[in-house]
This record gives structure tokens, sequence and C-alpha cells, in this order.
């Protein structure tokens, strides 16, 4: 019969799972619940942007910086974990901090743990739009990821990117190795894939998670569970306002000067040309009629 487990090995296991429960919530919690990454308003310009350690408008220090890692505004002495040793209960400001991040910008507290590991699994690390290609430095706003592709946004591009991202890059369905329907949806990569073709040779997958992208590696969605679009085409004659009955109109007149079909189709140039010569000569016309008519006026009393 296996040993009885002591009390204190059975708290230390349950202390063990508790932890890895932490760590794998703390990788799954959204970018927008991050300490690095939450609102902020400016004490001397009142403008909202990201929290950082200096304003991107005005260059100025906030009164209560927050830690870009706990997420905390005081300082206790109680806790033990600080580098920098202070008197009193509890300190803020600037006698709080202790370094600024170089990916998200932000003050970080001289707390031992924060100092040795925010570095290293910042969230905002990575973090360049997917559409504008700017990071932290580059803008003032706050950072979100699209919920489709996964990829960075800025706050000016979220909106615009997931409006059109749930968007095939193909004019069907349809795996993209074979001619089956594709069960599997890569957000990502915009590419349909079969039971067969998305499973890869020689990796292990394990049952109830989803597949990764063959091409990518980013976690495939059921294509029935999402509500994808496909391109579409538009063929015909346009940018023209012509009679289609004439033989003008079907471009297939022996005259020099065709029209124009496609994408931003426009007249030929020397149709617009000839159009203006006629205007000109109208307006000569015009002028000299004009003349004359004065001419006999003034004719016309010596003639009487």
């Amino acid at each position: 019969m296996p040993k009885k487990k002591t009390g204190a090995r059975k708290k230390a296991e349950k202390q063990k799972q508790r932890q890895k429960e932490i760590k794998a919530a703390s990788e799954s919690r959204s970018i927008v619940m991050a300490p690095c990454n939450t609102l902020m308003e400016c004490d001397k310009c009142k403008r909202r942007q990201k929290t950082r350690a200096f304003c991107y408008f005005c260059q100025s220090v906030q009164k209560l910086p927050m830690c870009a890692h706990c997420g905390k505004t005081k300082c206790f002495a109680k806790t033990g974990d600080c580098v920098v040793r202070h008197g009193g209960n509890f300190v803020t400001g600037m006698a709080m901090v202790g370094a600024i991040c170089d990916f998200c910008e932000a003050w970080v507290c001289h707390g031992k743990r924060c100092l040795n590991t925010h570095a290293c699994t910042c969230p905002l690390g990575p973090a360049v739009c997917v559409e504008c290609e700017r990071d932290v430095w580059s803008h003032g706003g706050r950072v979100f990821k699209c919920s489709f592709c996964d990829n960075f946004l800025c706050e000016d591009d979220q909106f615009e990117h997931q409006a059109s991202c749930q968007k095939m890059e193909s004019e069907d369905l349809k795996c993209a190795s074979c001619n089956r329907h594709g069960q599997h949806t890569c957000l990502r990569c915009k590419v349909c894939f079969c039971d067969d073709h998305v499973k890869r040779k020689g990796v292990k997958y394990v049952k109830g998670e989803p597949i990764g992208c063959p091409k990518c590696g980013h976690p495939t969605k059921e294509t029935k569970e999402l509500s994808m679009s496909t391109k579409a085409y538009s063929y015909g004659k346009l940018g023209t306002t012509a009679d289609y009955d004439s033989d003008e109109a079907t471009g297939y007149s022996n005259e020099s000067t065709p029209y124009y079909y496609g994408y931003g189709g426009e007249e030929s140039p020397a149709i617009s040309s000839s159009g203006a010569e006629d205007e000109e000569d109208s307006e000569t016309e015009d002028a000299q009629q004009t003349f004359e008519n004065c001419t006999i006026s003034h004719d016309s009393p010596q003639d009487s």
C-alpha cells in the first residue's frame, strides 16, 4: 500500500497546484487588464492616454505613479521586498519607483520581484500594431488585440481592423490543399483546412484543444462557428455612362478614340481634348457675332 500523505505534503502539493493555476491565469489574462496598459489622465494637460512614466504630450510626471507589474501606487515597508529601504509605514510618488520599462514606458516599483520579472514578462514587449506598424513609443494610446486574429492593434486602428478581419483570402470556404469543405479556419492566415490537411505529420495533438494552423501555428477555429465572408469580384464595364447599344460604347468601333473599361475607367484623353476644342470654337463664334451686332447698331444712326 502507498504511504499515507502527511499534512505538510498535502499542503505543499496544494500550494504548487495553486501556483500553476495563478501562472496560467496570468498568461491568459487580457492585455486590456494589464497594469502597464491601463488608462491614465495627465495631471497637467488633462489628456487621457496609456499609463507611462512621462506624459506623451507634455512630458510631465504623475503625482502618483503606478507600478507596471503589480499595479500598486503605495509601497508598504512591512512586505520586506523593497530593494530601497525607506522609513515610515509606506511611501508614494517618486520614492516608490525603481525603474522604467523599455517596452511599455511605464514606472516599475522598487520591489525585488517586480524589478526582476517585469522586463521578461512585459505583455507589451512585442506590441507592434499590425495595421500602422507603430510600437508603444510611437503613439500615446492604449494597446489592444484583435479578437479574431489575435494581433496587436493601436487605439486608432482597432475598430477598422476588426470590422474587416473576418474575411477570407479566397473566393470560397474550401480547403487550401484540396477541393473539400474546410472545417477548420485560421483567422490569422485567413485560410480553411479540412480534417486531413489541418494536421501535420510528426506533431502530437492534445484531445480537446484547438489544432494549430499548419502555416503559422495559430490555433484554428471551426468554420461553422464563425461568420466568415469571402472575396467578391465585380466584373463588367465600369466608369462609363454611354449607350451600350451603339458601336462606340462597345469599344469595337474603327475610331482611334475607344472607351476604357475596368476599375477607374475614364474616357480617352483625345475625347476630352476634342471637347475642349469644340468649346473654344463656340466661344470664338459667339465673340464674332457680338462684335458684328455692335458694329451694325453703331452704323444705323448715320444711315438715317
